[in-house]
């Protein structure tokens, strides 16, 4: 019961700690003048993946690998899949034009790069100081692009009371730290009583819960109207995850971070599969629509089931994945096909009129 108990106490101070950072950083942000396009990409991204750098640097030093990698490569799942599916079935999502030709791009290169690096089996001191150099160099590209565009974009609140907000950034901080403990040990006990691999807690209770800043900050950002957050929060974080926490996790961990050869051959393509699957999906209008909402969370329930039927080893599990891989997954592309000629052939023939 304790265990439990420290469970949602840390998943409680990992939220809460996130919600202050978010909040605090976003007005001293704003009161830059920083459009909330590039506040969503950076400074809210980057926050609400605060949780997931706790966790994944923690569980590297604990010699809990397993847990530091599947939280990255689940997060970046649910971040897509889940939140982006449960943000546009309540209202569909408007996409910037930049995040569809530049930060989307390199969301799918970003994770190509962190698949290729992981493929033998261990992402070294050097790999990870490459992939954290990354992040780096893309905030320095974001800084540059908003300073020769000088977009305004939608209102966000700017800050009043500096001290009040640097002062949420230091108690979320503080916060996040101490429910990173508490989650990670109570989450490894749980793995090692159920008979589950830490890989599989990593992947869903963990990957989950370190993502629910995210889900708040853009369902929230949703209803107010606010969609570059909503969508540029998803996409910087991914990012974030692939380049920050990865990148730091793997400079933190003793010789580097090991990689499993179920989340090589799995999860990985997944998260990659995941990541380009958004270039069409955003292309077409630069919009998510309702129905490419409820085909993003369809895809997670299916995930999430298969994960659940791998670690149990139930008997369906060859008929779902046989279903899967000749059924679910060639009848999406072809109908993404369909409505990317169809969106070709709607401007094509506007600009023939």
């Amino acid at each position: 019961m304790m265990t439990y108990l420290l469970l949602i106490v840390g998943l409680v101070l990992l939220v809460g700690g996130a919600e202050l950072l978010v909040k605090g950083a976003s007005r001293i942000a704003a009161g830059f003048g920083i459009s909330p396009l590039i506040i969503g990409l950076t400074v809210v991204a980057f926050g609400t993946s605060a949780p997931e750098m706790a966790i994944s640097v923690s569980s590297a030093l604990k010699g809990e690998a397993d847990i530091a990698v599947g939280n990255v490569l689940g997060s970046n799942i649910f971040n897509v899949l889940f939140i982006l599916g449960v943000a546009a079935l309540i209202s569909p999502l408007l996409v910037s034009k930049q995040l569809v030709r530049i930060d989307v791009p390199v969301m799918v290169a970003v994770s190509i790069l962190a698949y290729v690096v992981s493929i033998d089996g261990r992402i070294t001191f050097g790999e990870g100081a490459v992939l954290f150099a990354g992040i780096l160099s893309y905030v320095a590209m974001l800084i540059r692009i908003a300073r020769r565009t000088g977009e305004a974009g939608e209102a966000v609140e700017h800050s009043k009371h500096w001290a009040v907000d640097t002062g949420f950034i230091v108690v979320g901080f503080a916060l996040l730290v101490l429910g990173s403990r508490w989650l990670v040990t109570s989450a490894v006990t749980i793995a090692e009583a159920m008979g589950v691999s830490e890989l599989v807690i990593g992947l869903t209770i963990v990957a989950a819960g370190t993502s629910l800043p995210e889900v708040a900050t853009s369902i929230i950002a949703t209803i107010r109207g606010q969609r570059d957050i909503a969508v540029g929060n998803v996409v910087g974080s991914n990012i974030f995850n692939i380049l920050a926490v990865l990148g730091l996790t793997a400079m933190v961990a003793p010789g580097g971070l090991p990689v499993s050869e179920a989340a090589i051959n799995f999860d990985f393509p997944v998260m990659l599969a995941v990541a380009v699957a958004c270039l069409p999906i955003f292309f077409v209008g630069y919009s998510i629509a309702r129905w490419e909402g409820a085909l993003f969370l369809g895809y997670y329930v299916a995930y999430t089931l298969y994960l659940i039927l791998a670690a149990t080893e139930h008997d369906a599990l060859p008929e779902f994945s046989t279903a899967m891989m000749y059924f679910v997954v060639p009848l999406t592309i072809v109908t993404l096909a369909i409505v990317l000629f169809r969106e070709y052939s709607a401007k094509h023939r506007g600009r023939a009129g």
